[in-house]
């Protein structure tokens, strides 16, 4: 199924606040118990595209192109992966509070700490809206 994409990241770094939001159009497939949503951004470094893989109790964004990263989201352990992009390399340690997912609506939250390169950790929350797009554009 076609769909419009609103992916927003809130993120609190020692009480000031920082929000990104892109938006998109990509395809959302269910297969039994995971939902998978696959979609391009377009960046002044080039194309990334982007698979998130939605579970009810853990998620993963991989991402290639342009930047790098497999991110995971467990509510059961602390995950570690590698960004790479053209200005460097950094590591990352996630600790997942929360996951939410209400299918029908197609909405996800995901509350977590992340590390950067060992540094303090930053909590953030990850939001991802999905609305069908009733196939008005074509995938690219």
């Amino acid at each position: 199924m076609k769909v419009a994409i609103e992916l927003r990241t809130a993120l609190d770094d020692q009480g000031q606040l920082e929000y990104h939001t892109t938006k998109a159009k990509g395809s959302l497939y269910q297969k039994g118990i995971k939902d998978v949503v696959i979609f391009e951004e377009d960046t002044e470094e080039g194309v990334i595209k982007n698979m998130l893989t939605i579970q009810s109790d853990k998620v993963s964004i991989k991402r290639t192109g342009a930047m790098t990263m497999h991110q995971q989201f467990s509510t059961e352990r602390s995950t570690e992966n590698v960004l790479r992009h053209p200005y460097g390399t950094i590591h990352m340690e996630t600790d997942t509070q929360t996951i939410h997912y209400d299918q029908d609506a197609g909405h996800l939250t995901v509350d977590y700490a992340v590390k950067l390169n060992g540094q303090e950790p930053r909590q953030q929350q990850l939001e991802v809206l999905l609305v069908s797009d009733n196939g008005q554009e074509e995938e690219r």
